[in-house]
């Protein structure tokens, strides 16, 4: 596995990704993102579209809403990967997940936005591309957000949140710190040991590649305490009480998975390095967490590479568990 492993990094440094819809079975295309936007929902007053300023920021943050069948007040939060759009989620647009929890008595929270963030507070703004703000996603998913949206009477308690990708350990930094804001948070495909060997060095790569974003804007130098303060491994301890849906594939193709034009090829093999750099990071976690009794259940499919599709297949395996714990 540790051999594989570093096999794997060379690939995705190579490409320099973290998370984005990679060897999708059907990719979107830009006709059908626009689709989508301008008619985006077959439920009616229930699917919202909000502008919700950030103080913390300084910029309005696009929030679609869809609204729990029969006003029920929890939500359930999905976070975006690295290469998320200003536009509209990835959730929306490459997967079922609306209405996967069209039914449920929740509500359906898409922050729009985030790309290479990490959904972190940064220090600064990103000094090599000329962002002109400060990054501050999670005052804004925390604190902001949750403010905005208690006006419309979603609660800010007992909420699930999920994340793939560079969301999976955003998504179990916030529930562990935000308690009881999260009393479920989900991992699907995350980087949950950010302490690694080599791991500094592709998320630096990742960020420069898809944006040109400083990662030492973000949490400083490898040496930081910031890092540390990031790695779910490390912050483990404090995900106690929270109930955990944690996810890796083994980085073989399946199902979702088509190889019908030469480019497929190369963005396969950047997917299946991700997912068996991710697969080992998330058994990392498992260890740690497994040792402090944390309750969580794992998948690990035998197949599964970092695209999509099977990130729509983890969120149906989780859902049970999420409206079990926050009802609906």
């Amino acid at each position: 596995m540790l051999a594989a492993g570093a096999a794997a990094l060379v690939v995705p440094m190579a490409a320099g990704l973290v998370g984005g819809a990679v060897a999708s079975a059907s990719p979107a295309t830009a006709a059908q993102a626009e689709l989508v936007r301008v008619n985006p929902s077959p439920w009616g007053d229930r699917y919202q579209r909000h502008q919700v300023f950030s103080p913390a920021m300084g910029i309005n943050i696009q929030v679609d809403v869809l609204r729990s069948s029969a006003g029920g007040s929890g939500a359930v939060y999905l976070l975006d990967g690295l290469r998320a759009r200003d536009d509209v989620s990835g959730w929306q647009l490459e997967t079922n997940a609306l209405e996967m929890f069209a039914d449920s008595n929740v509500n359906v929270v898409l922050p729009i936005g985030g790309r290479s963030s990490f959904y972190a507070d940064w220090y600064g703004p990103s000094s090599t591309n000329g962002q002109p703000y400060t990054y501050k996603w999670e005052t804004f998913l925390t604190s902001e957000l949750p403010a905005y949206l208690s006006g419309l009477g979603i609660r800010s308690t007992n909420n699930a949140i999920a994340g793939l990708s560079m969301a999976g350990s955003a998504a179990l930094k916030i529930a562990a710190d935000h308690k009881p804001m999260f009393t479920h948070a989900s991992s699907f495909s995350g980087y949950l040991n950010l302490s690694a060997p080599g791991m500094a060095s592709l998320i630096r790569l990742a960020l420069l590649d898809e944006g040109g974003y400083n990662v030492d804007d973000m949490w400083g130098p490898p040496w930081d305490p910031a890092w540390a303060q990031h790695d779910p491994t490390v912050f483990a301890g404090n995900l106690s009480g929270v109930n955990l849906y944690i996810s890796a594939g083994s980085g073989l193709p399946g199902q979702h998975t088509r190889l019908e034009q030469p480019i497929d090829y190369f963005n396969t093999a950047n997917a299946m390095g991700l997912e068996v750099v991710s697969l080992l990071n998330t058994r990392a976690f498992q260890g740690r967490a497994d040792a402090l009794g944390l309750n969580a259940t794992y998948s690990y499919p035998p197949t599964g590479v970092h695209a999509w599709g099977y990130w729509q297949d983890e969120l149906t395996r989780a859902k049970a568990g999420i409206l079990a714990t926050i009802g609906g």
